[in-house]
């Protein structure tokens, strides 16, 4: 298949890009990106310094079968209304310009744990909000909700106030994964379930944290 993938310097992005690269069933792998090289050294890349502004690119937006779309604000010290426009307005933006360029195409989008229109915590609120404007387009669409999500070896977070959580918690995490599969993924692991979910027919329209990591083959 060949994929689309936002988000591909983050968290998550970094490990679904590791997925895919040692994936057979990816044929290419193309990021779209606010500037060269966003995406890493050699990668495939599709720049756009605004994604409000995909529409205007229809046509190198297509071609794809699936949307791996990972990006995203940080959700502790992002002011609500910068979190809203990255969350909903710019992922629906991407969404819908995708959508139009490939109606047999599959959209699947990295949401998280307790998504909820009507939840009193901002974060989970947009999260829900998001996902419900993303079911409504007229493709295949699938939510990923996975809880903790742990960085793979030579993959991290940007965001310095994150990086010692992650640095001390990495092993614990690790065992959680385990332990746990409801609570937490890795990143890599998320990649391996969005192939696995864009190659099905008729893939559910949300998967949890366990399913995440049973299709990864956890």
């Amino acid at each position: 298949m060949k994929v689309l993938v936002t988000g591909a310097s983050g968290l998550v992005g970094q490990g679904v890009v590791r997925a895919c690269a040692a994936s057979a069933e990816v044929e290419r792998m193309t990021a779209l990106v606010r500037k060269t090289g966003g995406a890493g050294p050699g990668k495939d890349e599709i720049v756009l310094p605004d994604f409000m502004q995909a529409a205007t690119i229809a046509d190198r937006l297509s071609g794809f079968d699936a949307c791996f779309y990972c990006a995203g604000a940080p959700p502790v010290g992002t002011p609500e209304e910068e979190y809203r426009h990255v969350t909903l307005e710019v992922t629906l933006a991407v969404a819908r310009a995708w959508a139009e360029a490939n109606p047999a195409g599959c959209f699947l989008y990295v949401s998280g744990v307790y998504a909820d229109p009507i939840s009193r915590v901002m974060p989970l609120r947009i999260k829900g909000e998001t996902e419900q404007a993303l079911g409504a387009l007229p493709i295949r669409t699938v939510m990923l909700r996975p809880g903790g999500v742990r960085p793979v070896e030579h993959t991290g977070t940007r965001h310095g106030a994150l990086k010692p959580l992650y640095l001390l918690g990495g092993p614990l995490m690790k065992m959680a994964e385990h332990m746990a599969p409801s609570m937490v993924t890795s990143n890599e692991a998320i990649g391996r379930a969005m192939i696995a979910l864009a190659s099905q027919a008729q893939p559910p329209a949300v998967v949890e944290c366990a399913e995440i990591n049973a299709l990864a083959g956890h």
